[in-house]
């Protein structure tokens, strides 16, 4: 083995389990995109159907120096916020209720587990009836994907809790909202996080699904708009864009998770 190969490899492991995996997952895509760019180039792919990565950045800061992106990318950003908040605090305190109290979980949870099943995206012909073609039809698809990965989530999360604990809070005289604050909220919490999760995935899924219909603006709008007049550089952006903003939501609710659940990291 060469000087050069042996400290590559002394290198390679002084890094940590967590470095190694973070190096890996960052180099993965980057492999990927060589290789699509690669295959784009020697007429391996259609690029009338997948253009080359070199095309769709170039497309994307195209869309970004004429401003057209940052509308898309508010848009739909503010839709997924509100409705983020919307459907996951009621759905928070929902779950851990039913956690907490049996007689309240046996009279939402059959309504949970019976509209769950439902394809959230079925719904939206009767959102856009009742609530029309502006904001709140966006905002209440959100709401709707979000509502149901937290109140579960929440709810097994509190179900999990040792009994002990829930026991010494009533030893202590504690009230029904210092169980909920002390108890049964921090106990949950790694379940809860996981719920998050999967509602931002979920919700990311049917604002672009709920922007493609009756809505002038957002990310959803911007990829149907561009399947309409075949402009598949700019389709592949706003994929793009949405995959991104995924990602950087992942990450910042993976860091926000180390901070309020310190034990599940270690």
């Amino acid at each position: 083995m060469s000087d050069t190969a042996a400290m590559k490899s002394q290198a390679w492991g002084r890094l940590s389990r967590r470095g190694r995996e973070r190096l890996i997952g960052a180099a993965s895509p980057i492999v990927l995109l060589i290789l699509w760019e690669a295959c784009a180039r020697f007429g391996v792919l259609d690029t009338r159907f997948f253009p080359a990565p070199s095309q769709i950045m170039s497309t994307l800061f195209a869309m970004i120096q004429s401003g057209e992106l940052q509308v898309h990318l508010m848009a739909s950003l503010r839709r997924l916020g509100l409705g983020f908040l919307t459907g996951g605090i009621p759905a928070l305190v929902i779950g851990v209720v039913m956690g907490l109290n049996s007689t309240i979980r046996a009279m939402i949870d059959p309504l949970i587990s019976a509209t769950y099943p439902i394809p959230k995206s079925s719904i939206l012909p009767l959102a856009l009836l009742v609530l029309g073609l502006g904001e709140a039809s966006k905002v209440f698809m959100v709401a709707i994907g979000v509502f149901y990965p937290v109140a579960m989530n929440a709810m097994t999360g509190v179900r999990q809790i040792n009994s002990i604990y829930l026991d010494v809070g009533h030893n202590f005289k504690a009230s029904r909202f210092d169980i909920f604050r002390t108890i049964a909220l921090p106990g949950a919490m790694p379940m809860i996080m996981t719920g998050i999760r999967l509602g931002v995935g979920m919700g990311l899924v049917l604002i672009a699904i709920a922007e493609m219909v009756g809505a002038k603006s957002g990310l959803g709008f911007l990829i149907w708009n561009a399947w309409e007049t075949f402009s598949v550089e700019q389709m592949y952006v706003g994929l793009f864009v949405i995959a991104l903003i995924g990602f950087v939501l992942t990450v910042i609710l993976n860091e926000i998770e180390k901070i309020l659940v310190p034990w599940r990291s270690e």
